[in-house]
């Protein structure tokens, strides 16, 4: 059946886009060096047709499908595991942008267009494609609807999902539905977008999809702000919404220890600011560079005033503005410098953080004594990335061996007894399926497998991922 099958693959694909020899980690192994797995083959296909045949060919052969767009997801969604029995479908090749509408303010891209492409297409026709990711110049459109990625400006334009307004999906039978629009109003029917957008590849494979471009802002600044607690930063912030409204396009939080791994692992970037229990990070954009100065000043010298931040600067240029974020976006690869961390991707209401962060610290010291947490994250909509580095001197992997599964469940009992989620942006790949399992509501689970079997009755997309199906 294997030889039947990587046949007929080849006589689809090429030979030189079915991978199955030499070195195929960059397909096999995930970004965190937590996942290694191993395909029954790497499919590369180059267009939305190729698509369709590889997944005919599989639901004929019933060969597993695991999707993989720039393999930068953090939960371990988008490498096969270690059986050698499933097929990985790698979309990388089918990177084009296919049309911009200046006037309808969209741009129709294939699922394997990076980020930063579609970025740099937005700023070549003078507009805006606002997702923000740290991976961007790695990460992929269809991986980014996929998890419904969030990022720095949510606060603002919102998730992935705010961001589409079509699709392109080849389902599991193999057919193709052509739901690319550039259309914000179409009240036709379930709104099949939706049900494909943040499901993992398990529902069906995006091929491509149009997106919303907004107009460039004529002026940004960004401000970095040291506070000297918690509070301190959420009132930072209500300033900022009451002064700044929409202009507010970024708040970010990051906790004194996760900007001390970024001075130790990257001493090349310069911190402009002294060390202060909790930093805030800023954005505006405005119609020009005055006003925006104007009203960022203004922001800041009120909180000063009511004594919630202690220090505080404002770039002077974009040059200025892009060093400040990338001292917030350094934080993920100064934390793989320092060796493997639990990491947990919570969202919160905003008014339930400061009192969140003051229980889960203190019961986590009890739990483990010098225990150093990594904190950071966006403030602005509530979602925290809370990871958790193992005590001076103890070995990472033997820390996440003897107390991932006890802090998890600390952490997220926290965190669901203030209304919250245990997966705000970063989806659930492997990793969390058994916590959807155990957390999610009966009822929501129910009509999840419903869905899933209607539309892969097979079980053959993505299977172990998201949802676990008994």
């Amino acid at each position: 059946m294997g030889a039947a099958f990587l046949q007929a693959l080849r006589a689809c694909l090429g030979d030189s886009n079915v991978l199955v020899d030499g070195d195929l980690d960059a397909y096999q192994v995930d970004w965190r060096k937590r996942y290694r797995g191993r395909a029954l083959a790497v499919a590369r296909p180059s267009c939305t047709d190729e698509v369709a045949a590889v997944v005919r060919l599989c639901a004929t052969h019933g060969v597993p499908i695991v999707p993989q767009g720039g393999n930068t997801g953090l939960v371990g969604g988008g490498v096969p595991d270690a059986s050698g029995d499933q097929l990985l479908l790698s979309l990388s090749r089918m990177r084009r942008v296919r049309a911009v509408d200046p006037d309808n303010l969209t741009a129709t891209v294939e699922a394997g267009c990076v980020l930063q492409a579609l970025q740099d297409e937005a700023e070549a026709h003078d507009l805006l494609f606002p997702l923000r990711l740290g991976s961007e110049g790695s990460c992929t459109i269809g991986g980014n609807l996929a998890s419904n990625a969030g990022g720095t400006q949510v606060l603002r334009y919102g998730n992935a999902r705010e961001l589409c307004l079509g699709l392109e999906v080849v389902t599991a039978s193999g057919e193709v539905w052509h739901g690319l629009s550039g259309l914000r109003k179409d009240n036709t029917g379930y709104d099949l977008r939706d049900l494909f957008i943040g499901s993992e590849g398990t529902l069906g494979i995006i091929t491509a999809a149009t997106m919303k471009l907004f107009p460039r802002p004529a002026a940004s600044l960004v401000a970095l702000a040291a506070c000297p607690d918690i509070d301190g930063v959420l009132g930072l912030l209500r300033i900022a919404r009451k002064r700044l409204d929409a202009g507010l396009t970024g708040f970010e939080l990051i906790e004194r220890f996760a900007m001390g791994l970024v001075a130790r692992h990257l001493p090349q970037l310069r911190q402009p600011l002294p060390g202060a229990p909790w930093t805030a990070l800023l954005e505006l954009s405005a119609e020009c560079e005055g006003v925006a100065g104007q009203r960022l000043e203004g922001v800041l010298a009120e909180a000063s005033e009511q004594g919630l931040l202690s220090d505080a600067v404002v770039s002077a240029s974009a040059a200025q503005a892009s060093e400040l974020w990338q001292l917030r976006e350094s934080i993920p690869s100064a934390q793989a410098s320092e060796g493997l961390n639990i990491k947990h991707d919570i969202g919160l209401p905003v008014s339930a953080i400061p009192g969140f962060l003051r229980e889960v610290l203190a019961s986590l010291q009890v739990e483990v004594p010098g225990l150093r947490p990594v904190l950071f994250g966006h403030l602005g909509d509530g979602n925290l990335h809370f990871n958790l580095q193992a005590p001076e001197g103890m070995a990472p992997d033997a820390f996440l061996h003897q107390y991932e599964a006890r802090l998890n469940a600390l952490v997220y009992d926290a965190v669901l007894a203030r209304g919250g989620t245990f997966s705000a942006e970063h989806g659930i790949g492997a990793l969390k399926v058994a916590e959807l399992a155990a957390r999610k509501s009966p009822v929501a689970l129910a009509m999840m497998r419903a869905v899933k079997r209607a539309l892969d009755p097979q079980c053959l997309l993505n299977p172990g991922r998201l949802l676990a199906m008994q």
